[in-house]
């Protein structure tokens, strides 16, 4: 199962690499990979996307705890959240196929970024459901090249 953590850390260099390497020591591997600074300028957000049970999961939170550098640990798998993707997807296109390849980015509601002769790049932000729904749908038509984000995810709050 795919658990989401959210993650704070100090905000020094050094830090992704600490974490990262927790995983790879015990050979976890991380599905996705986002860090950004926070309102606090100290501090960082990881959001790591990583693949395991309630057992695993629960030692890697330990493990992740124990490290000096490290605030917070949250699992978001249970928690009630908004979160997106962003993707950047290079689609070979030929005269004939244009407009259908422009349709169906109309139908994602994704954006044109750039544009030639013979290929386009589509920006597009969903959740991972979307792209993926998005990159089979593309697919058959020439996927030149895709670059994702990866997951980030806040947690809904009551209003």
């Amino acid at each position: 199962m795919l658990h989401t953590l959210a993650v704070l850390v100090e905000n020094n260099p050094g830090v992704l690499t600490r974490v990262s390497g927790l995983f790879a020591r015990r050979a976890y591997n991380i599905n996705s990979l986002s860090v950004c600074q926070t309102e606090d300028p100290n501090i960082s957000r990881m959001t790591i996307v990583v693949d395991g049970d309630d057992a695993i999961i629960e030692q890697v939170t330990k493990q992740l705890i124990k490290l000096v550098v490290v605030h917070k640990v949250t699992d978001l798998t249970e928690e009630e959240i908004v979160d997106r993707e962003l993707a950047l997807i290079r689609i070979k296109v030929r005269s004939d196929t244009r407009l259908e390849i422009l349709q169906i980015v109309d139908v994602f509601r994704g954006r044109v970024v750039d544009m030639g002769r013979s290929n386009l790049t589509v920006e597009l932000t969903g959740d991972a459901e979307k792209i993926d729904a998005f990159v089979r749908t593309i697919r058959p038509f020439g996927l030149m090249e895709l670059v994702r984000t990866g997951k980030i995810a806040i947690t809904r709050l009551d209003s």
